[in-house]
């Protein structure tokens, strides 16, 4: 009996994952991809060992020692966090690994929730090692044990790159069966192999280059790789991973009789595309972000001495950022061969109105949760350091206190305290005030903190410590004293640690005591050297959850003078009304009663009932 479920993404690639017979899994939160550990964390029956690693670095060399020592590994992240990683990945691909590693590499076209919309294929090619890209969730999750067979029988890591549409899309997945067998750990000495010394380095990268012309014919014919010659027609469509389902989507939609060619796998089975660039004059390449595959189109082209028109990215008209989706495709498709846009609707009867689907919706740019800390914290921050001081942050909820100006800077995790440093040994003699959070200090701050400190860099950091990972999904870190499995654990003392790298002034405040924490604010500023101010204050999200229930707050319509103050916090909990001059607190109250401290006119209050 066919088994099927409705599944998220990246549910289809943790039921995958299980599938394939993985032993050892580790990861760093990152959406897209954090549903992936959270969903095999939360199993209750595992045969496995799982864990949220402090970075990405960390999780990538704990699922590859696993490897060495001969099991079945997979390691999880998004895209940026494999720069973390970039340094194992590159090394890894020239010792190869026993058992069998995929790397899961999440990308986000569009930049959903990253700082930069990068391509990890062009990982791939730098390390030499395939990647794997689905086209749906179905495939992500068949993908899996193939790319666990592929790994082990190459005896090398494997990527798996997913996108958004892919993690977070959901459809109808048939589900395979579970994999039995698993090898057991046994770790063999290859002191030439695994101990990269100079002379050993050079023979494995000989090794990897040999590797190459094995890796093409195994993929030369993988299932995910479908070629389709429309004899018909000169004109074909080169397309992979999810893009390959748009570009389908928009030949129906149109009407063309084209030729195509659906990649799935890199490298690119050379084969397939020579023939079909042998079968046409005009072939359009769609690809999401970079002309990976385009590049490759191109070679090869040139290499057979063919002149078929290769249309794509890098001349346009196909856009190289930003996500691509059937309607941009379409539009692609219709712009190179002259036709009406959406000549043929798909299935959808001669008299359905497509204008009904769309609909206009109001900007709303993200802010913070009411009752959020974090607001607390960046309006005594500026408050006491002044809006010319300069404040660099990192990445987390407490990105969006741009909106509290209190946000200069977000290059990456971790680095708020590095670029602050830097600031401040540049000769910047404005007061230097930087924000990271708890999960991200231990992620990469505390080397960029005790650098600040053996340095000598006269600045303040400032870890908003919310208990938990809350960005990603409320993942737990080394502060709270809980596995990603839920066991119990050791509670790593941010305060402590601070001190053990060497931090003199430490002070831990509650972020809702506006007064104290302003009073800590002042210290730290006049302070010569590297201080440290950690405020505290649980999630609130967390804290509704755990069954913490704070009476809201209510404002005196008879006493509000209309003055703004508490409107300026930015909470979304706070309206004014234009016409009465009076502001307002709706039902989004968290009961924080950080606007109260802040009233002047002693308007607001706690609701008695």
């Amino acid at each position: 009996m066919i088994k099927r479920e409705y599944m998220l993404g990246n549910d289809a690639i943790a039921r995958g994952i299980v599938e394939s017979g993985a032993q050892v899994i580790s990861g760093y939160p990152g959406t897209p991809s954090s549903e992936i550990i959270g969903t095999l964390a939360s199993m209750k029956e595992r045969n496995f060992y799982v864990e949220w690693s402090v970075n990405e670095k960390v999780a990538f060399e704990v699922a590859a020692g696993a490897a060495m020592a001969g099991v079945r590994s997979v390691v999880t992240m998004k895209h940026v966090g494999l720069n973390v990683a970039a340094d194992p990945l590159m090394t890894l691909a020239y010792t190869g690994i026993k058992g069998s590693m995929i790397i899961i590499v999440a990308d986000d076209p569009s930049c959903h929730s990253s700082q930069n919309e990068q391509d990890t294929r062009r990982y791939s090619q730098f390390a030499l090692i395939p990647c794997l890209d689905p086209s749906t969730p179905q495939e992500a999750k068949d993908m899996m044990s193939y790319a666990s067979e592929l790994s082990g029988k190459m005896q090398m890591p494997v990527i798996f790159r997913p996108t958004t549409r892919i993690s977070h899309g959901k459809s109808d997945v048939v589900l395979g069966n579970v994999t039995p067998d698993k090898p057991v750990a046994d770790f063999r000495k290859e002191l030439e192999r695994w101990v990269m010394i100079p002379k050993n380095a050079r023979l494995r990268h000989i090794h990897l280059l040999e590797l190459q012309k094995d890796i093409l014919r195994e993929l030369e014919n993988s299932p995910w790789n479908e070629l389709d010659i429309c004899e018909d027609a000169k004109f074909g469509v080169i397309a992979s991973g999810i893009a390959s389902v748009y570009a389908k989507e928009a030949l129906l939609k149109l009407g063309i009789n084209a030729s195509l060619l659906k990649i799935g796998i890199y490298p690119v089975p050379e084969n397939q595309i020579r023939t079909m660039l042998e079968n046409v004059d005009q072939v359009l390449v769609f690809e999401e972000m970079e002309p990976v595959v385009e590049e490759q189109v191109r070679i090869i082209a040139q290499q057979a001495g063919l002149s078929v028109e290769i249309i794509g990215k890098m001349q346009g008209p196909v856009p190289r950022i930003f996500e691509l989706n059937t309607d941009i495709c379409a539009d692609v498709l219709a712009e190179v061969l002259g036709l009406e846009r959406t000549a043929v609707p798909i299935d959808a009867g001669e008299d359905f109105d497509y204008n009904i689907c769309r609909i206009d919706l109001p900007m709303r740019p993200p802010v913070m949760c009411p009752g959020c800390s974090h607001r607390a914290t960046f309006h005594a921050m500026k408050k006491v350091y002044g809006k010319d001081a300069i404040f660099p942050s990192d990445i987390g909820c407490y990105t969006l206190g741009i909106q509290s100006g209190t946000v200069d800077t977000t290059l990456c995790m971790g680095g708020s305290i590095t670029v602050a440093s830097g600031m401040y040994q540049a000769g910047e003699k404005k007061p230097i005030c930087c924000s990271i959070g708890d999960s991200t200090f231990f992620h990469t701050g505390m080397n960029g903190l005790l650098n600040a400190i053996y340095n000598k860099a006269d600045i303040t950091v400032t870890i908003v410590d919310n208990r938990t990972t809350a960005m990603t999904g409320h993942q737990p870190n080394p502060g709270m004293g809980k596995t990603a499995t839920g066991e119990d654990t050791v509670e790593v003392s941010l305060e402590a640690l601070c001190r053990g790298l060497g931090a003199e002034f430490v002070e831990v405040v509650d972020a809702y005591d506006l007064e104290q924490t302003e009073e800590v604010f002042k210290r730290a500023k006049s302070y010569n050297g590297t201080s440290v101010v950690i405020t505290k204050q649980l999630c609130v999200i967390d804290a509704k959850r755990s069954g913490i229930r704070r009476k809201p707050f209510i404002i005196d319509a008879g006493k509000c003078t209309g003055c703004k103050i508490c409107v300026r916090l930015g909470c979304p909990a706070i309206e004014f009304d234009v016409k009465a001059k009076k502001a307002s607190i709706n039902s989004m109250c968290a009961g924080c009663g950080v606007c109260s401290r802040m009233c002047k006119f002693d308007s607001i209050s706690e609701v008695k009932k």
